[in-house]
């Protein structure tokens, strides 16, 4: 069995003390190994979240990085600071790509930080764009081929030029439970059906939660419908929906997908 503490989150849970803020992160302990997944966007929001659970900065094991946004990266700086050993970082080759959103403003939204900045602080990155088993039971899915409908935003910047961004860089965390796996996505960008069915084939092992962002918030109502048609067929059990998921399509999920539970800071999950 594994479980899962979301440290960051949009909304905070009922403990004292927990801090809502847009972004994402959560722990995960599985086979005696802790994986932090993501970041979120402030450091210090980030540590405060740990410290009110009982997190120790040291007590991680690895870092898994869902793709190169601010939103997932932002407390990478203030987590290795507070840290006195290295740490293992796992991640797409692209995350350090640079990139802005247009709207509603001109705004940079990829990492924070450059790489060697990151590596002065004891960060050590191991880039695949492969699926791999980084450590027992913990599967980077590596890129997601998209068959079907994506949510990819932004655009790169190349030079002088600014071409839309299809964010390859967006993996999932794969927990093999034995027979069945647990899939953990911060925004979705691939796409949460890609993503689910990529899992599945990767494996050969149904889904028993699929937890994050699903990047659905503004889909048309036909784009929903697909993803719960979707997941069904695919045989997912549990959906644990935050972050970039959207209230009003979170909603839409939870009335045609009976175990579907939101996200918050504190929350824990068993898989």
């Amino acid at each position: 069995m594994a479980a899962i503490t979301i440290l960051f989150e949009n909304h905070a849970g009922w403990k004292k003390g927990l801090i809502g803020y847009h972004g994402f992160s959560a722990l995960v302990e599985h086979n005696e190994y802790r994986v932090l997944v993501d970041t979120g966007t402030d450091g210090r929001v980030l540590l405060n979240n740990m410290r009110e659970l009982g997190v120790e900065p040291d007590s991680i094991d690895a870092l898994f990085l869902t793709h190169g946004h601010y939103d997932h990266t932002g407390g990478m700086v203030e987590l290795l600071k507070a840290r006195s050993e290295p740490l293992d970082v796992y991640a797409h080759p692209g995350i350090f790509a640079r990139r802005v959103a247009l709207k509603p403003r001109r705004r940079e939204i990829g990492i924070p930080f450059i790489r060697e900045e990151l590596e002065a602080l004891g960060a050590v990155f191991h880039l695949s764009e492969k699926p791999f088993e980084f450590l027992p039971g913990f599967i980077s899915s590596g890129e997601i081929e998209r068959k079907t409908w994506d949510m990819a935003v932004g655009y790169l910047v190349e030079g002088v030029k600014e071409i839309k961004d299809p964010v390859k860089d967006d993996i999932a965390l794969i927990l093999d439970l034995g027979r069945k796996v647990a899939v953990i996505t911060g925004c979705g960008h691939s796409g949460i059906l890609n993503i689910a069915r990529h899992a599945v084939g990767l494996t050969g092992k149904p889904i028993t939660a699929l937890i994050g962002g699903f990047h659905l918030r503004g889909a048309p109502e036909h784009l929903l419908d697909d993803a719960v048609k979707g997941l069904k067929e695919l045989g997912v059990e549990r959906l644990y929906a935050g972050h970039c998921t959207g209230i009003d399509e979170y909603a839409y999920l939870k009335g045609h997908f009976e175990l579907a539970e939101p996200l918050f800071v504190g929350k824990e999950i068993r898989v």
